[in-house]
C-alpha cells in the first residue's frame, strides 16, 4: 500500500512504492540534469523558515529536558531490577534525541535551517559541540564528501576497499582466520566495538579513508588539527577550526565539572551512555546511506557531481526516522542533490527529485531497518568492475 507523508504545511501527499533497490536490467550511468532537478523541486523548499527551525531545535531541548527530568526519579524505584530497565530505555531514548540534535547540527552546516549565516553556525556549533563534535571542521570535511560522493580517488567517507587491495590486506591470512573472522558472533563482536568508538576515532584520526590517508601522520588528519599541511584544511579555515577546538574544551570543561558535582557514574548514566547510542546511530545511519550492493562507485576520470548524487540509497525506519531523526534516512538521496533544504520540506522535496531520477533512484524501505545494517556489514567488503573497463565499481556479493 503507498505510505503518506505529511508535509510541514499540514498536507498529506500519497508516496508512491519506491522501486526495488536492485535490477536485473544492466546498470547505466543517470543521464538526467541538475537543471531538472531544480526545476522539478517546489520553490518554497528552498527557503528556509527561521522560526519553524528554531521550533524543531527548542522541540528537542525541551525532549532532552524532560527525559532528564524523569530519569532523576529512576533512582526512587525500589526494585534493583526495574531501576537497570529504567535506565536502559533512557539511555536509548535519549540516545535517539541526541541524535535527533546532532542532524539538527548537520543540517546548520549545510547552512540549510536559514538564509542567516549566523542563527547556522551558532545553533550548530552549540549543537554540536554539546555532543562532542568539532563542528566547522566537521562541515568543512563533510562539505568535501558531498563535492566528491563515491568517487574512489577522492571521497573521505565510506570508501570501500578496491578488490586488489582487499585480497592483498588478507593474502597473508590463513583459511581458519577467515573462517573466524566470518563466522557470526565474531562479526557482531567486531561490530558492536565498531559502533562504539569509530566515530571519536573518525574526527580525531580521519581513518574512513585510511588507505589514502595513511600517507599523512595521524594528527594532520585529526578534525581538531590546525595546521594546513594535512589533507583536510587549508590556511583559511584555522580560525573556524579554532573556535570548534575552543568550543569542545569549554565541553570538556563543562562535563568535568559536572562529575565533580554529582560524579562520574551518574553523568555516564545522564549523558554517556546516550552519547554511546548517539555514536552508534550516526554510524548506522551514514553507513546505510552510503552502503549497498545497488550502488555504482567511479574513478575520478568516469565520475560526475550528478553521479555520485544518485549513487546513495533512501531507507525507512519508521516514526523513529521521520519525526526524532527529522527524516535523514528517509531523504538522503535527494539530500545529496540539494543539500540546502531543510529537513520539514525534504519528504516533499524528494518525491519530486524522484520523478526527475526515474529508475535511477536507489531505495530499500522494505528491509527492516536494523537488519539491512547488519546483512550491508557483513555482504559490502570491497568492490570491483562488474564489466573490464566500464570503470564503474560495485560491491561484490559475499553470501
Amino acid at each position: 500500500m503507498p505510505k503518506t507523508i505529511i508535509q510541514a504545511s499540514g498536507r498529506a501527499e500519497k508516496r508512491p512504492e519506491p522501486p526495488p533497490s536492485t535490477s536485473a536490467a544492466p546498470f547505466t550511468p543517470p543521464t538526467y540534469t541538475m537543471k531538472e532537478i531544480y526545476d522539478a523541486i517546489p520553490p518554497h523548499c528552498l527557503q528556509p523558515n527561521t522560526i519553524l527551525s528554531l521550533f524543531y531545535v527548542l522541540r528537542d531541548i525541551f525532549y532532552v529536558g524532560t527525559l532528564i527530568c524523569l530519569a532523576t526519579q529512576i533512582s526512587n524505584i525500589p526494585n534493583d531490577n526495574i531501576q537497570f530497565a529504567a535506565w536502559a530505555l533512557y539511555s536509548f531514548l535519549q540516545g535517539l534525541v541526541f541524535t535527533g540534535l546532532w542532524e539538527i547540527a548537520h543540517e546548520c552546516g549545510h547552512g540549510a535551517l536559514s538564509k542567516s549565516k549566523l542563527f547556522n553556525n551558532v545553533t550548530g556549533l552549540i549543537i554540536h559541540s554539546f555532543l562532542f563534535v568539532p563542528f566547522h571542521s566537521w562541515r568543512i570535511t563533510h562539505s568535501t564528501h558531498h563535492k566528491n560522493t563515491n568517487n574512489l580517488d577522492k571521497d573521505i567517507a565510506f570508501v570501500p576497499n578496491l578488490k586488489e587491495a582487499h585480497e592483498e590486506a588478507h593474502a597473508s591470512h590463513s583459511r581458519l582466520r577467515d573462517y573466524v573472522e566470518d563466522m557470526p558472533l565474531v562479526a557482531l563482536t567486531h561490530l558492536f566495538f565498531h559502533q562504539l568508538i569509530a566515530f571519536p576515532v573518525y574526527l580525531t584520526i580521519n581513518n574512513f579513508a585510511l588507505a589514502r590517508m595513511a600517507v599523512y601522520p595521524w594528527w594532520t588528519r585529526s578534525h581538531f588539527y590546525l595546521g594546513d599541511d594535512g589533507p583536510n584544511f587549508k590556511a583559511a579555515n584555522k580560525q573556524d577550526i579554532l573556535i570548534s577546538d575552543i568550543c569542545i574544551a569549554i565541553s570538556a570543561f563543562v562535563m568535568w565539572s559536572l562529575v565533580q558535582y554529582f560524579g562520574a557514574w551518574n553523568i555516564m548514566l545522564l549523558y554517556g551512555f546516550p552519547y554511546l547510542w548517539t555514536n552508534h546511530w550516526i554510524l548506522t545511519i551514514t553507513f546505510l546511506q552510503h552502503t549497498d550492493t545497488s550502488i555504482p562507485y567511479y574513478p575520478t576520470k568516469t565520475w560526475t557531481f550528478l553521479r555520485g548524487a544518485a549513487s546513495t540509497v533512501d531507507r525507512d525506519f519508521g516514526w523513529i526516522g521521520t519525526h526524532i531523526f527529522h527524516g535523514a534516512i528517509e531523504t538522503h538521496v535527494m539530500h545529496h542533490h540539494v543539500s540546502r533544504i531543510p529537513f520539514y520540506y525534504a519528504a516533499e522535496a524528494s518525491l519530486a527529485v524522484r520523478k526527475v531520477m526515474g529508475e535511477h533512484y536507489q531505495s530499500d524501505f522494505k528491509t527492516p531497518y536494523l537488519w539491512s545494517f547488519w546483512t550491508n556489514y557483513r555482504k559490502c567488503r570491497f568492490v570491483d568492475e562488474t564489466k573490464k573497463g566500464s570503470s564503474i565499481y560495485f560491491f561484490a556479493k559475499n553470501e
